[in-house]
């Protein structure tokens, strides 16, 4: 279906979701965290509980608003669309938007930083100033292969909790957030962190954690430096602009 027959028959509301998921996709592929098809970002379609994921086959760096699949929370397609869902894209991100209110929201990465935190059996360690950001909001999950089983989904509820971050062991990352823009900049702090850790930890050296002193204050300093705009005020439209230069075409 063509982008302006997709937008005439959907709320604005929907289109404006769309179009936003879809530059996520784009930024994802931007900045080297797609694993070629095999991850999923997902977006609750407002005052509904249907949500919209990648058409599975189709690369991030190519996906548009148009070509998104439009889902309820048992899997079917609410839309003509030629193509399917990845069978573990559904169970993890079918789990999160049912279980969670505020998960406007769901992303998930195969990053090679993120799964070789993930890896790693104390998990992330408060070494930069970006971990600080998602210390707080982290939890964890233990790997049970492939994510194809429903049962599944209470145990990955159940580890998520009230928290906002997660490393899926030898797995990769999670996030969520009310907002695309608050679920992408925290899988960016969160990336961050994981990469830091990694090199920090490939030079060899003696390692310096930030003491739990300091810790307790960042969040407080964080509301400063960031104006308390929120990421879809403060970094989202920049984020827009860049991938206008780099990569336009999300909005179809």
């Amino acid at each position: 279906m063509s982008s302006s027959a997709v937008r005439a028959n959907v709320s604005p509301a929907e289109w404006q979701t769309r179009v936003d998921l879809a530059a996520a996709y784009r930024l994802v592929a931007l900045y080297g965290w797609d694993d070629l098809v095999f991850t999923h970002l997902s977006a609750r379609i407002p005052g509904t509980e249907s949500f919209l994921i990648n058409p599975y086959g189709m690369m991030f760096d190519e996906i548009t608003a148009s070509s998104l699949v439009k889902i309820d929370l048992a899997g079917n397609k609410l839309a003509p669309s030629p193509y399917e869902i990845n069978p573990a894209g559904f169970t993890i991100h079918s789990a999160v938007h049912a279980a969670r209110a505020d998960a406007g929201c769901v992303m998930h990465t195969h990053s090679l930083n993120g799964i070789a935190v993930s890896a790693q059996a104390e998990g992330l360690l408060p070494l930069s100033q970006q971990s600080q950001f998602i210390l707080p909001a982290l939890a964890y999950h233990d790997y049970e292969g492939i994510a194809v089983n429903a049962d599944e989904k209470p145990r990955l509820v159940r580890d998520l909790g009230g928290k906002h971050v997660m490393l899926l062991r030898n797995h990769g990352l999670l996030t969520l957030g009310s907002t695309i823009a608050d679920a992408f900049v925290a899988l960016y702090f969160a990336e961050a962190a994981c990469a830091i850790q990694v090199r920090a930890q490939a030079g060899g050296g003696a390692l310096r954690p930030i003491p739990g002193e300091i810790q307790l204050g960042i969040a407080a300093q964080a509301r400063v430096t960031t104006l308390d705009l929120g990421p879809e005020r403060l970094v989202w439209p920049g984020l827009l602009r860049r991938l206008d230069r780099r990569n336009p075409g999300y909005a179809d």
